[in-house]
C-alpha cells in the first residue's frame, strides 16, 4: 500500500492510501491544512488538538451544507423528472388527438374528392 507525506498545521504525517489515490490524499490534506491555517489566523493559537477539532467540525459543517444542497437538488431533479414525464404523456395525448383529427380531415377530403369525381362524371363532355 503506497504512503504519502502530508503536512497539517506544521506537522508532517505519513499516511497510507490505495494505489492511485496518492495525489487525492495530498490534495485533501492540503485542503484540511488550509482550514486549520484559516482558523489559526482567525482565532489565534489555541492548541493543536483544539484547533484540529475545530477545523474538523468546520469541514463537517461544510459537508452537511453540501449534503443539504445535494438533497434539495435531488428533490428538484425528481420534480422536474415528474413534470417532464407528465408533459411527455400530454404530448402523446395531443399527438393522438391530432392524428385522429388528421384522419377525419383526410376522410372528409376523400369524400369531397369522390363527390367531385362523381359530379364530374355526370357532366356531359362537349
Amino acid at each position: 500500500m503506497p504512503e504519502v507525506n502530508v503536512e497539517i498545521n506544521g506537522r508532517k504525517y505519513r499516511m497510507a492510501c490505495e494505489e492511485g489515490q496518492q495525489q487525492h490524499l495530498i490534495d485533501l490534506a492540503d485542503r484540511f491544512n488550509a482550514q486549520v491555517e484559516g482558523l489559526k489566523g482567525a482565532i489565534g493559537e489555541i492548541g493543536d488538538g483544539r484547533l484540529t477539532v475545530m477545523a474538523g467540525i468546520a469541514v463537517l459543517d461544510e459537508l452537511a451544507e453540501s449534503e443539504r444542497r445535494i438533497a434539495a437538488l435531488e428533490q428538484q431533479v425528481a420534480e422536474l423528472t415528474r413534470a417532464g414525464e407528465a408533459l411527455a404523456e400530454e404530448i402523446d395525448q395531443i399527438e393522438g388527438r391530432l392524428a385522429g383529427k388528421l384522419g377525419e380531415a383526410a376522410a372528409k377530403l376523400e369524400a369531397v374528392a369522390g363527390a367531385i369525381d362523381e359530379t364530374a362524371g355526370q357532366i356531359p363532355q362537349a
